[in-house]
C-alpha cells in the first residue's frame, strides 16, 4: 500500500512539472533485487523563451562604461564596437603628458569590466562607419590587420542603439592645427605629447643649436583657456620647474609656456573667484596668459593670432610645441547619421528628456555626441492648460494646477530653476504674484493670464557641459531605464504625457551637478562644489586626490593611480621618454 502511494505521489509530480522532466528511478526490495525505471515527460507546449533583444553599444568612454556596468537585465544581447579595448579614465589626461600618473594606471580593459556581468556581451575591437537607422545595421571595420594588411569590414543589426562614441576635436577649419599641433583626447595623444616635451629639452640641449633656436624649441603654447588647457599648463610648469630644471639646468632659463584664449578670461565656465584667482597665480608662475588672442593660423614653427581688443592686430609667436584645446566637433559617420534623420547643420545628435534621438524610436544617444532638446513650456501650455482645466471651465485655479505640479516640475525642469531663481516654494506663490494680493485659494486664471504668468520660464533652459560627470550620469541612467524596461510597460513611473493620454515609461533624465575641479599646480586646486562653495589651495588639492582615486573604474587603476601619486612625491615625475 505504501509502494502505491509512493508511485501515485509521484506520479502527481510528472503531471504537475511536465515542461522538461526525466528521471532515473533505482528502487530496490528488502529482498535485495532491483528494478532499474526510467521516465521522461516533456509538455505538451513547452514554454515560450522570450527571444533576446539585441543592443549595441557604440564606443567604450564614459557614456558607453557607464551604461555597461549598470546594465543588469539578462533579457539584453549586448555587443559593444568601439575602436579601442579599454575605458581611459580622461581626466586624468594632463597627469599623464608630464609623468605624474603612468597611461597603464588609468585604462582598464573593458572585457574586465563586463566579464562577470550576467548579461551577454561580445566586444568587436572596430570603427563605425555607418549608421543605417532605416534598416537597423552598423557598418564597421576591424581595427586589427589580417594576413593581407587589410581590415575586414562587417555588419552588425540591432533593436536598440546605444551612440556614445564623443566628439572629435573642434580646430574650427583653422589652417594647419591639424598638421602641426598636439590635441589631448585620447591616451595615445598625451603620450606623445611627454615625448614631445622631452624631445624639445633634448634637441635645445644640443650644442649645434643656437640661442634664438633654443628659446623657440622650448616655447610651449596651449590654445585654449578650458579646463583642460589650464590643467595642462599648470602640470607642465610643475614637471618643468620641479623636474627637468634639474636635469636640464643649462637651459632652463629658457623656458617659456604662453596659453592663448580667445575670451576674456580663461576658465570662464567657473565662478569668477576662480577666475581671478588662477590668472593670479599663472601669472606669478610666469605663465604668459593670453586673452583676446584668437589662432588664425599654425605654422611648423610660427603661431598667428588676431589681438580681439587692439582692432584686429595680427601677430606671430614662434613655438617648439603646440596643444590645441578648444572645444569639441562632430565625427564623420555622425554627421552622416543626423543627415539621415534629419538633424542636418547641428553639432551634436538631438535627443529627447530619455535621451533617445530625435525622429526615432529604437537609438539612444549620450556623452558629447548628442545633446538633450529640452521641450519649452511655451510649446506645449495649451496642452498644460487642458489637461489641469478637469473641469473644463475655462480658468485654473490653485489647486487645480497643485494637482499637476509635480508633473510639470518633472517634464520641464526649467520651471523649478525658474521658482528657485524667484525664491518661491511652489508654482502657487508663482500665480498670486501675478495676481498681486488676492487670496491664494481664490485666484483664477485662463489661458492667456497663464501664458503671461509662465512666458519667462524658459529662460532658465541650460545646455550641459560636454563632461565626464554628465556623460557618466547619462550612462547609468539609461541603464536603469533598459533594466525596468518591460516592468515600466506595464506599469509606467514617468510624469503625465500633457499633449496624450497616460504617463511617460520613465521619468526623464535629471543632471546632478556634483561639482568640478581645475587644477593649478604647485600642489593647489580650485573646486566649485554644489550650493556655489568655492574652495582654493592645498585643501582642495586633497579632495581632487580622494575623488579621482574613488572615480576609477576599478580596484586596480585605483591602487595604480595612488601608486604614481606615491612614487612622484618620492622619486619624481618620470622623464623618460619611454
Amino acid at each position: 500500500m505504501r509502494n502505491f502511494t509512493f508511485f501515485k505521489r509521484l506520479s502527481s509530480a510528472f503531471g504537475d512539472h511536465g515542461s522538461n522532466f526525466k528521471l532515473v528511478l533505482l528502487c530496490t526490495t528488502v529482498s535485495g533485487g532491483g528494478v532499474l525505471a526510467y521516465g521522461e515527460a516533456v509538455g505538451a507546449s513547452e514554454a515560450a523563451v522570450p527571444e533576446k533583444k539585441k543592443v549595441v553599444v557604440l564606443g567604450t568612454g564614459w557614456a558607453g562604461t557607464s551604461f555597461l556596468k549598470n546594465l543588469n537585465n539578462p533579457r539584453y544581447e549586448v555587443h559593444v564596437v568601439s575602436p579601442r579595448n579599454y575605458f581611459a579614465f580622461t581626466p586624468l589626461l594632463p597627469s599623464v603628458t608630464c609623468g605624474t600618473v603612468e597611461a597603464r594606471s588609468i585604462v582598464e580593459p573593458v572585457r574586465n569590466i563586463f566579464r562577470k556581468k550576467k548579461v551577454n556581451v561580445q566586444f568587436s575591437e572596430a570603427e563605425c562607419l555607418k549608421i543605417d537607422a532605416a534598416n537597423r545595421k552598423v557598418y564597421c571595420r576591424s581595427n586589427i590587420s589580417n594576413n593581407l594588411n587589410e581590415k575586414e569590414e562587417f555588419v552588425v543589426d540591432y533593436d536598440y542603439l546605444i551612440i556614445g562614441v564623443g566628439a572629435n576635436v573642434n580646430t574650427f577649419n583653422t589652417p594647419g592645427v591639424t598638421e602641426n599641433c598636439h590635441f589631448l583626447k585620447e591616451v595615445e595623444d598625451a603620450q606623445k605629447i611627454r615625448r614631445t616635451v622631452i624631445d624639445c629639452f633634448e634637441r635645445a640641449s644640443l650644442p649645434s643649436v643656437s640661442e634664438e633656436e633654443k628659446k623657440r624649441i622650448l616655447h610651449f603654447a596651449i590654445v585654449g583657456g578650458g579646463p583642460t588647457g589650464v590643467e595642462f599648463a599648470a602640470s607642465l610648469h610643475d614637471f618643468v620647474t620641479e623636474d627637468l630644471v634639474n636635469l636640464y639646468p643649462g637651459i632652463k632659463d629658457l623656458v617659456k609656456i604662453t596659453l592663448l584664449e580667445a575670451g576674456d578670461h580663461i576658465l570662464s565656465m567657473f565662478d569668477k573667484r576662480i577666475t581671478a584667482f588662477a590668472e593670479d597665480k599663472f601669472r606669478r608662475d610666469g605663465i604668459d596668459v593670453k586673452t583676446g588672442s584668437m589662432v588664425v593660423k599654425v605654422s611648423d614653427k610660427e603661431i598667428s593670432t588676431k589681438e580681439m581688443k587692439n582692432g584686429g592686430e595680427i601677430s606671430t609667436i614662434p613655438y617648439g610645441m603646440a596643444v590645441w584645446s578648444t572645444g569639441i566637433g562632430t565625427r564623420p559617420f555622425i554627421k552622416d547619421f543626423m543627415s539621415q534623420i534629419g538633424q542636418t547643420n547641428r553639432r551634436a545628435i538631438a535627443t529627447d528628456e530619455w535621451l533617445r534621438v530625435e525622429s526615432t524610436s529604437d537609438v539612444y544617444a549620450l556623452g558629447d555626441c548628442a545633446t538633450i532638446n529640452q521641450r519649452k513650456v511655451m510649446e506645449d501650455i495649451a496642452a498644460i492648460f487642458k489637461k489641469a482645466d478637469k473641469d473644463n471651465s475655462g480658468t485654473l485655479t490653485v489647486k487645480e494646477f497643485q494637482e499637476v505640479l509635480d508633473d510639470i516640475c518633472e517634464r520641464y525642469p526649467q520651471v523649478e530653476l525658474y521658482l528657485k531663481s524667484k525664491h518661491m516654494h511652489d508654482l502657487a506663490d508663482l500665480l498670486k504674484e501675478s495676481k498681486g494680493d488676492v487670496e491664494k485659494e481664490s485666484i483664477e486664471l485662463n489661458i492667456e493670464e497663464l501664458k503671461t504668468v509662465l512666458s519667462k520660464v524658459d529662460s532658465q533652459m541650460k545646455f550641459l557641459p560636454a563632461t565626464a560627470q554628465v556623460a557618466s550620469q547619462q550612462g547609468i541612467y539609461l541603464a536603469q531605464c533598459f533594466n525596468r524596461m518591460e516592468e515600466c510597460e506595464k506599469n509606467p513611473e514617468g510624469p503625465i504625457r500633457f499633449r496624450e493620454e497616460g504617463r511617460h515609461r520613465f521619468k526623464p533624465f535629471r543632471y546632478k551637478h556634483l561639482g568640478q575641479f581645475a587644477p593649478l599646480g604647485g600642489e593647489q586646486t580650485a573646486a566649485q562644489l554644489p550650493g556655489d562653495w568655492v574652495s582654493i589651495g592645498h585643501s582642495s588639492q586633497w579632495l581632487w586626490y580622494s575623488v579621482y582615486a574613488s572615480k576609477q573604474v576599478s580596484w586596480r587603476t585605483r591602487a595604480l593611480v595612488v601608486t604614481d601619486w606615491t612614487r612622484r612625491f618620492i622619486f619624481g615625475r618620470d622623464s623618460s621618454q619611454i
